[in-house]
């Protein structure tokens, strides 16, 4: 916690800021660590949130803080950010003048499992191309990975939605797009995202994506792209050639056909990048798919409920 802290701690003395560290309730020492930091350092503040999610957290975090603040940073402690992030942040809000600058995210794993779940998030069989997933360009984006916000225009537009314990940030973007603001990703501002260190976890992560995805576009219309659809495409064109194959085994071979590909693709790319582990990516591939498309048609069709 105190490293996570330090990194997105302001490295020029120009830059006034307070750094609120809103806790949901956390069983291990965080509270301890955060409240001996803000002994030795006044601004940093240890803030209890009730409600536990994130979106409720970053915006009681924008209801407290100081009435002279202009900027909202986000960061997340499973996230590593280089130094002079928060520098970077406010500089290109200003030189951009946009109300929000999101960044690159790179996925990075410690253990075999973890690296195999970051290779498959980092590829575009994983990621499906999402700008702030890949190597890209700088420029305006519908969506990215939130850094940093207009302070003022994140609150007249009411913050983040409650109501969604996943995908606040795309369904935040949504609202800010239709009111005629812009997003501006940095690329350059890359971070270091550590992802889930097994499949159960992971499959959990992506069911709760897939549903408030589908919040998403329940709350604002319109039709989801084709990135969103694949994994939809997919785990329904696997449950039917399933279903199909009680008639004859010949059906089954669609869904043997997707999980061959995922898994030699996974293969494939262990040996590109000669790191053995990354030969389970195929399968991290499909447990993110078939969770979101679960997660996905669960909130379509079933309810808004997401998984704990």
């Amino acid at each position: 916690m105190s490293a996570a802290i330090d990194s997105v701690i302001p490295c020029s003395n120009e830059i006034e800021f307070e750094l609120l560290v809103l806790d949901g309730g956390s069983t291990d020492r965080t509270r301890e660590i955060v409240q001996a930091i803000a002994t030795e350092d006044p601004r940093v503040r240890l803030i209890h949130n009730d409600k536990r999610i994130q979106s409720a957290g970053v915006n009681l975090a924008a209801k407290l803080a100081d009435a002279r603040a202009l900027y909202l940073l986000r960061a997340d402690c499973h996230v590593g950010y280089p130094p002079g992030f928060v520098e970077r942040c406010i500089r290109t809000l200003a030189q951009q003048q946009v109300a929000s600058v999101v960044v690159s995210m790179r996925a990075e794993g410690s253990t075999c499992i973890q690296r195999a779940i970051a290779a498959a998030q980092n590829s575009r069989l994983g990621n499906g191309g999402s700008l702030h997933r890949v190597q890209g360009r700088s420029g305006l984006v519908e969506h990215g990975h939130h850094a940093a916000f207009d302070r003022e225009v994140f609150l007249e537009l009411g913050g983040y939605d409650e109501a969604f314990t996943h995908n606040e940030d795309a369904e935040f973007d949504k609202r800010l797009i239709k009111s005629g603001r812009r997003i501006y990703l940095d690329a350059e501002a890359a971070v270091a995202y550590y992802p889930r260190a097994d499949f159960r976890s992971l499959a959990r992560q992506y069911f709760n994506h897939g549903s408030g995805r589908a919040r998403t576009f329940l709350k604002h219309g319109g039709l989801p792209g084709l990135r969103q659809m694949l994994p939809v495409a997919a785990l329904l064109g696997c449950l039917l050639s399933l279903v199909l194959a009680a008639v004859h085994p010949a059906f089954s071979a669609i869904a043997a056909v997707y999980v061959f590909a995922c898994i030699t693709w996974g293969l494939a790319l262990a040996v590109q990048l000669r790191q053995a582990c990354v030969a389970l990516s195929g399968v991290a591939a499909l447990v993110m798919h078939m969770s979101w498309g679960a997660g996905f048609i669960r909130t379509v069709f079933g309810g808004s409920r997401c998984a704990s």
